[in-house]
């Protein structure tokens, strides 16, 4: 009598385990690379966002009051909380402008804080 050569019920069902754990990491390592993909889009875009405004205001020759202003701006498809606040500083020739980007959905947090220094046009 010869014996039939083949794989072994435990065989087949721990090759497919193993197939099945290489997947599931796989599809976890193309998860977070799609999200880490998506945050550094987002700090990207807010960084050139921060710097457009920055523009802004230099070129205007902007001189603002003391104060803080809040509006949501869309850039590259996304939309951005952008807060603005404008300080005193000790030589009443300068203002201290901080712009603080944030995601609108997720404002816990700035995606860019840019500070610079106004003096009057």
């Amino acid at each position: 009598m010869t014996r039939a050569r083949g794989f072994t019920l435990i065989e087949v069902l721990v090759a497919l385990a193993i197939v099945a754990i290489a997947l599931s990491a796989a599809l976890r390592a193309s998860g977070v690379g799609s999200e880490a993909s998506r945050d550094y889009r987002a700090h990207l875009l807010a960084l050139w966002l921060a710097d457009d405004l920055a523009a802004e205001h230099q070129a205007r020759r902007d001189w603002p009051a003391p104060g803080v202003s809040e509006r949501e701006v869309e850039m590259g498809g996304q939309v951005f909380s952008v807060r603005e606040e404008i300080k005193s500083t000790p030589n009443p020739r300068f203002r201290r402008l901080e712009i603080h980007i944030r995601d609108a959905h997720e404002t816990e947090r700035d995606l860019r804080l840019l500070t610079l220094y106004l003096v009057p046009g």
